[in-house]
């Protein structure tokens, strides 16, 4: 069996050192731009829910006033 360098070792060791001291940072910046995604998701479709029940306001309204004329 042949020796390994220890430079190669030692490469290999600082490379698997830094995966795993970068793991955890990365996880919390993954969370964060997803509930950043899913919050801007949610307030898109409020506006649009509003937007919605503003085009339906005058039609309602028209009708309750004919069902009180009547």
């Amino acid at each position: 069996m042949s020796t390994v360098n220890p430079q190669i070792t030692d490469a290999v060791t600082q490379t698997n050192t830094t995966v795993l001291c970068n793991a955890p940072s990365q996880a919390i910046a993954t969370l964060y731009q997803l509930s950043a995604h899913a919050l801007g998701l949610a307030m898109h479709n409020a506006v649009s829910n509003q937007q919605n029940l503003n085009q339906l306001n005058p039609a309602i309204v028209a009708q309750a006033i004919q069902l009180l004329k009547s």
